[in-house]
């Protein structure tokens, strides 16, 4: 009994000293990113980037709405969120290697033979705690335990990554589907309008007061407008389509709130100090989070080079007769091991390499990260400052088209002018008509790209 105390004093001793071991390999210092002083195409508001509410900003009942489902059914968030699981799961495997391993060893047998025949016949039964220990003494299990709680932090990054992609594309559906069916208004409403044009010059070259190439381009005209139709009923049902899966529901109609015309853009374009989009970007935090990981996998490798130390020890009983197991003496055994590679044509060396190179991946990536996202803050922000501008020219073009378009049929309603004026102003309205619609849509997703851009603001209303 003595001697089993002093074994188990001894564990206990080990393991308080080892567990206070500095671990072998390099410890993870987090890259310095030179930012500028501000963004070039910056606004200068002084409302700061949390103020970017998605419900504010997108301020339309029924696309709140869309964004609340989006949020609680999307299948690729709920893969996102089952992955924090996994990564729990995984740094708790992982962190189990730390500590002693207790398993359970028992057996017995029967018989008249051990190497040769006896006369008598033996019986053992035999059962036992088995305990066995590898010593963390290079921090190999430390190493490997902080870069899975990396891997967890990564995977958290993840889902907000997934949660702001997620409501910009829903957003950004919308408004592409509110821009389509716009269109689609526009272009039935040109076919009426050519429609009546066309039974106007239908009846006059009824009567002989105009040529037949008339006829003809009002014909084409209407034809246009026709083709025009069936164009946008099939880009609806696509935008709807992509919609639906964004919302995690089958293919189906899309309620719509008010039309794009109809709609009142953003109150503000929220500021963001350069720095500062470091630590709101989720994919930056991401991509910080999964380079401390590959860190930590360098220090790993490191210590695999060294040799494993192991302790192992047994505690139980023993019986020649299973009646008397709990009668005789027990049994005890204890060991210590020691395993490392000697000559392993340097397979430990190039793991450490294998090891270094993903870590420097990872640091370029995490840059390129970096730059990518700088790079979509001021894309979003050119894109709002000149849609703006743009979308002010384009109404303008609609407006003076569509008094051309009337001025020329009363030219050529009175003979001053031929057809081709009438054709080339009712061709210059539709397209201007659209154009401008599109020019619209752009710079609701201006905003919304803006919105992505900065790592959005509260993802929900209970989150503030």
């Amino acid at each position: 009994m003595k001697n089993r105390g002093l074994v188990l004093a001894a564990l206990l001793g080990l393991m308080m000293l080892f567990q206070g071991c500095k671990a072998v390999g390099p410890d993870f210092v987090p890259p310095e990113v030179q930012t500028p002083e501000t963004f070039r195409f910056s606004t200068g508001d002084t409302r700061a980037v949390e103020d970017l509410k998605w419900w504010e900003m997108f301020d339309d009942p029924v696309l709140h709405e869309l964004v609340t489902t989006a949020l609680d059914n999307n299948r690729e968030l709920k893969i996102a969120l089952s992955r924090i699981e996994e990564a729990r799961a995984s740094y708790g495997f992982t962190r189990a290697d730390q500590y002693p391993n207790v398993k359970i060893d028992a057996g017995g047998s029967a018989g008249n033979y051990s190497g040769s025949r006896s006369r008598t016949t033996n019986t053992n039964v035999y059962i036992a705690p088995m305990l066995s220990w590898e010593l963390d003494f290079w921090g190999k299990f430390k190493r490997a335990s902080a870069a899975a709680q990396a891997e967890i932090l990564a995977s958290e990054f993840g889902v907000r990554t997934v949660q702001i992609s997620l409501i910009a594309d829903v957003a950004s559906a919308y408004y592409q589907l509110l821009d389509y069916r716009q269109r689609l208004g526009m272009s039935k409403e040109t076919l009426k309008s050519r429609m009546k044009s066309l039974d106007i010059i239908q009846q006059r070259f009824d009567k002989g007061i105009i040529p037949e190439i008339d006829l003809n381009q009002a014909q084409i005209q209407k034809e246009i407008a026709a083709g025009a139709i069936p164009l946008y009923q099939r880009l609806i049902a696509k935008t709807e389509h992509v919609l639906n899966l964004l919302l995690g529901q089958l293919p189906r109609a899309v309620k719509t709130g008010e039309s794009l015309a109809a709609q009142s853009p953003p109150p503000f374009i929220p500021s963001a100090m350069p720095a500062s989009l470091l630590e709101r970007r989720p994919e930056i935090q991401q991509s910080l989070a999964r380079l401390h990981a590959s860190n930590e996998q360098v220090g790993v490798a490191v210590a695999q080079r060294f040799p494993a130390i192991s302790l192992t020890a047994s505690l139980g009983l023993a019986s020649s007769e299973l009646s008397n197991i709990t009668n005789q003496g027990g049994i005890w055994n204890t060991g210590a091991g020691l395993l490392g590679p000697l000559f392993d044509f340097e397979k430990s060396k190039r793991r450490v390499e294998i090891a270094e190179e993903q870590t420097r991946q990872a640091l370029f990536d995490y840059e390129n990260t970096v730059l990518s996202a700088f790079g979509e803050v001021e894309d979003a922000l050119v894109e709002v400052d000149t849609y703006h501008r743009e979308k002010k020219a384009a109404q303008r073009k609609v407006k003076a088209a569509g008094n051309a378009a009337h001025l020329s049929f009363e030219r050529y309603d009175k003979g001053v002018s031929s057809y081709l004026e009438v054709l080339d102003s009712e061709r210059t309205l539709f397209s201007a008509e659209l154009e401008y619609s599109e020019i619209n849509q752009l710079y609701f997703n201006a905003y919304v790209k803006l919105y992505k851009a900065l790592g959005g603001g509260w993802v929900s209303e209970e989150a503030p």
